[in-house]
């Protein structure tokens, strides 16, 4: 899990940057093989979505920092209901996408239901 924007805000900056390094993954991983599985290729796919969360510090013993609420629950059924080799994004990135103008290739995957919604995804 990795978010941007957190905790200073970044504009619709954040989009980009994941959208960014999402792809930075995927074109990297094709060449990867793990050393005691080389023949086993790695099925990576990524999930989007941008809306608000509420980040902190949880535990004392092992102090982690945490995202909570409901897009991180979303972006998670992003990535979960994704195929392989794609980027799973959510209505809301793709606007903020868009909106920044940077000339993303966006293909219309259809609706995908997520966790009790009905959003459009596209990969």
């Amino acid at each position: 899990m990795v978010a941007s924007g957190v905790p200073r805000l970044n504009g619709s900056r954040h989009a980009a940057e994941i959208a960014n390094m999402a792809l930075d993954i995927l074109s990297s991983v094709g060449d990867f093989r793990m050393r005691h599985v080389p023949t086993v290729p790695i099925h990576i796919r990524a999930g989007l979505h941008s809306g608000p969360c509420v980040a902190g510090v949880v535990g004392l013993t092992m102090p982690r920092y945490c995202l909570f609420g409901d897009t991180v629950n979303t972006a998670s059924w992003m990535e979960s209901t994704g195929l392989p080799y794609r980027i799973h994004v959510s209505r809301s990135t793709i606007q903020t996408l868009l909106s920044l103008d940077e000339g993303y290739k966006i293909d219309i995957r259809g609706q995908t239901e997520i966790k009790m919604r009905d959003l459009l995804s596209w990969d």
